[in-house]
């Protein structure tokens, strides 16, 4: 038999005995771990860039349609006022003139005598309804004026009241009040 051994008390047999190091293992490990975590955090701002680019388009978008939304309102709210400018200006024009139509004639009238002192006749069309009002007030303003031509003042039943054409011989003046909103409507708009 061989020499005996002594029983040892103090060994522990229930924990391992501890694996021998193995730097170049370690070494490896080391910098595999280093490489993946290195890979991770490229992979991840990546995404978190592909995220923020995906974002802005979207807020990009939704601001374009919000700018388009305002902008349609805008011209919603322009057009708006437009008609309500037009539609304010028919009424006060037209009350005006139903009120007062010989204003409208006299005022045209009173443009064209500065200018026809030597014309021999001035021809006034105006409605049916105003020949003889427009008759009376023509020769006043005539005399005022100076004009000694001949007046001849005629009746239209497609004019309206308010509305007058003035006709000499080489010239005329019209006053047409549908006219007059038409080119005002496409001021405004311009």
């Amino acid at each position: 038999m061989g020499p005996t051994a002594k029983f040892l008390f103090d060994t522990d047999f229930r924990r391992p005995a501890p694996a021998p190091k193995n730097v170049a293992a370690e070494e490896a490990e080391a910098r595999g771990y280093g490489r993946g975590l290195a890979d991770g955090r490229r992979q991840a701002e990546v995404e978190a860039q592909t995220r923020l680019a995906i974002a802005l388009d979207a807020v990009a978008a939704r601001a374009d349609a919000l700018l388009a939304e305002v902008d349609r309102h805008r011209a919603e709210t322009e057009a708006l006022a437009v008609e309500f400018a037009l539609a304010m200006a028919r009424k006060l024009a037209g009350d005006a003139l139903a009120r007062e139509p010989l204003a409208a004639i006299a005022d045209a009238a009173a443009q064209s005598f500065q200018h026809l002192r030597g014309v021999p006749h001035l021809v006034l069309r105006v409605n049916d309804a105003l020949v003889e009002p427009v008759d009376a007030l023509m020769r006043r303003m005539a005399r005022e004026r100076g004009f000694e031509g001949r007046l001849v003042i005629l009746g239209e039943p497609d004019l309206a009241p308010g509305d007058v054409r003035l006709e000499w011989a080489d010239g005329g003046i019209v006053r047409d009040q549908a006219r007059i909103e038409r080119a005002v409507g496409d001021a405004l708009r311009r």
